[in-house]
């Protein structure tokens, strides 16, 4: 029986409204009928909201989201598991970046406090 209203499922997704009506744009939600007056939510849309949420945790974008919920009900596992790896080639790709940029502004970190004339190293790095 749905027991939750939009605001009430927001909520407890710790989404803002906006958030769901956007994701039943997408097709990510359903938009349930109304009983009266409200859209009455159920515990199977807050699992659906709450899966959307942890698949953007994990960096899926919206579109690959959707087809996780589809693959969901075909039950194709070799096609979820080759998402899930392109996902993680791609996480990898950054946290090499990251760690790139992390080393350079330690270089120009230690660079900048050991000068005490002319400009700032960190400065130039980024004005060049």
């Amino acid at each position: 029986m749905p027991d939750f209203t939009i605001s009430r499922l927001a909520a407890a997704g710790g989404v803002g409204v906006e958030t769901i009506r956007y994701y039943q744009r997408r097709g990510l939600l359903a938009e349930p009928a109304r009983a009266g007056s409200v859209r009455r939510y159920g515990p199977a849309d807050l699992r659906r909201l709450l899966f959307i949420r942890r698949a953007q945790a994990a960096g899926f974008t919206l579109e690959e989201i959707g087809e996780l919920l589809a693959l969901d009900s075909g039950h194709d596992r070799a096609r979820v598991r080759a998402l899930a790896a392109e996902r993680l080639a791609a996480l990898e790709a950054r946290i090499g970046e990251l760690e790139v940029a992390r080393s350079a502004l330690t270089r120009l970190s230690r660079a900048c406090a050991a000068g005490t004339k002319g400009p700032c190293p960190i400065l130039e790095a980024f004005e060049s």
